[in-house]
């Protein structure tokens, strides 16, 4: 009996005992549930917190024929522990943006005081009404989207499309860079651009090997910041621009403050091939670099560049840059560029007829017109490396060589037999300090004597009444010429009166 009371005691205990154990396992989860929920509501104000996109551009892609708009989808996660305040989240270009978000139903250019949950995301509608059809648009409407969050800042671009054109957006990336690019002529593939609307680049185009790329009289070419034409080794192009109907590769901003501004992009770029490539009656303006021409391997010699009524001008470093290639160019004009207007390293040159003169006053230029070299040094993060080519030939007939400084012409040869340096000078009009009077480099050459061009600061070289250039050409450059240079850049004749006159222009009387 003893016994039996003592298990009852036992189990009352027991039940007792699990009942408040219960009790108390109870009011611990319900603790860790009331802290834990406490912990995820508090808003977290760590500045390493940051958020995270769908993408880092929304482009809008559809081009239309008429007024039209579009939406596009950005979505933002919050991928932190623990919630976020977005401070603020607005539209770069404000209330004057062709741009509108739309966040929570709300159409706004700017919101405040965003919470965004753990793990949670966030949708926003963007919303871009454009007329194509208006050609005073931009061809690329740009914005982005700032978002504020712990007083990091980080954004997202906008993209469309201001005019009808032929847009070519990059989307594929080069693991040595952060650019992206798109093919535009493919391994075997011919590809003819027409003048029926304009071509816009977004990214680079690239004319990949054994690709070919031919632009037709009166096309414009339009390139994006950032953003250039590159034809990688074997690939091919042809610009077959007419006197009346130009071809032009400019930036894609139109407005008349844009019309002679540098740095605008990146420039064209030209690696070796089996072919010649041409560019005749084309402009480059406005770029990095105008006209890259280099082989892709270092050890390699490309073909030849022609270069017939051409203009390059208003570059913020060169507006021709050549290394180990050869060019042929005449009734070309190389203007206004940072650096130099042509830097030719290495190689095989003939320039006819050529003009090349700096007039630069978008900053403190040191550097002259023109040089012509066997080597070349440049300051990169590995410290200065220097690149040497034998120069077999640079020949200049019938040029003028001028600017603003008093040396506009710049030679750099290395002091070694197993790098050739060779050039001549043959009747041009020279702005220099140097001493022109060995005929084996210089030959019927007029020094510092100005050759009065109507505007230079117009970016017009036309030769003036006065001109020291008039008449004072040679006849036997024109016809020892491999191509024909017996009409100037405007299709006037050289040879109809006593000489030829220098440069890419022949004076002709009113």
């Amino acid at each position: 009996m003893k016994y039996y009371l003592c298990a009852k005691i036992q189990t009352v205990v027991n039940n007792q005992l699990l009942r408040a154990l219960s009790y108390a396992g109870f009011i611990l989860v319900v603790f860790i549930l009331v802290t834990t929920s406490c912990r995820k509501d508090e808003i977290v104000t760590d500045p390493s917190y940051s958020l995270s996109f769908s993408t880092d551009t929304v482009i809008f892609d559809t081009v239309f024929s008429t007024v039209g708009s579009t939406t596009g989808i950005l979505k933002v996660y919050n991928y932190n522990n623990g919630k976020v305040k977005i401070s603020r989240i607005y539209l770069a270009g404000g209330e004057q943006s062709q741009y509108k978000i739309n966040i929570d139903g709300n159409p706004v250019s700017s919101i405040e005081d965003v919470e965004l949950a753990e793990n949670d995301s966030l949708y926003i509608f963007i919303k871009v009404t454009v007329d194509p059809t208006n050609q005073n648009s931009p061809m690329i409407i740009t914005d982005s989207v700032i978002f504020e969050t712990n007083g990091n800042i980080q954004d997202v671009d906008l993209v469309a499309w201001g005019q009808d054109a032929h847009y070519f957006v990059g989307y594929l990336h080069n693991p040595e860079s952060t650019l992206k690019y798109i093919i535009i002529a493919g391994e075997n593939e011919n590809v003819t651009w027409e003048d029926d609307k304009p071509y816009v680049l977004y990214g680079w185009g690239v004319v990949d090997s054994l690709g070919a790329l031919e632009i037709g009289p009166g096309v414009d070419v339009h390139f994006h910041q950032n953003s250039g034409l590159w034809v990688y080794s074997g690939g091919a192009i042809q610009v077959n621009g007419l006197k009346d109907s130009l071809v032009v590769f400019q930036g894609d901003r139109l407005e008349h403050e844009y019309r002679d501004l540098p740095g605008q992009w990146n420039g064209i770029v030209i690696n070796e091939s089996d072919v010649v490539n041409e560019f005749n009656y084309a402009i480059v303006k406005n770029a990095f670099v105008g006209l890259q021409v280099s082989p892709q391997n270092e050890n390699g010699w490309a073909n030849t560049l022609i270069l017939k009524n051409v203009i390059v001008e208003n570059m913020t470093l060169f507006g021709l840059y050549s290394f180990a290639y050869q060019v042929v160019a005449v009734n070309s004009i190389f203007s206004n560029c940072a650096t130099y207007t042509v830097c030719l390293v290495g190689g095989i040159y003939d320039f006819r007829q050529c003009t090349m003169v700096d007039y630069w006053s978008e900053s403190v230029r040191i550097n002259p017109s023109l040089r012509v070299g066997n080597q070349i040094a440049f300051n990169t993060l590995d410290g200065v490396i220097t690149y040497v080519s034998p120069l077999e030939s640079a020949y200049f007939g019938n040029c003028i060589i001028y600017g603003a400084l008093y040396e506009e012409l710049e030679t750099d040869g290395v002091a070694d037999p197993g790098y050739a340096y060779n050039f001549k000078y043959d009747n041009c009009l020279i702005r220099t300090e140097l001493d022109i009077t060995n005929p084996d480099n210089y030959q019927n050459c007029i020094k510092n004597e100005d050759p009065l061009f109507i505007d230079q600061y117009q970016n017009d070289y036309h030769l003036d009444t006065l001109s020291n250039a008039i008449d004072v050409g040679s006849m036997e450059i024109i016809d020892s010429s491999v191509l024909d240079i017996s009409f100037d850049y405007d299709g006037n004749s050289r040879v109809s009166d006593d000489a030829p006159d220098l440069g890419a222009y022949e004076f002709i009387p009113e």
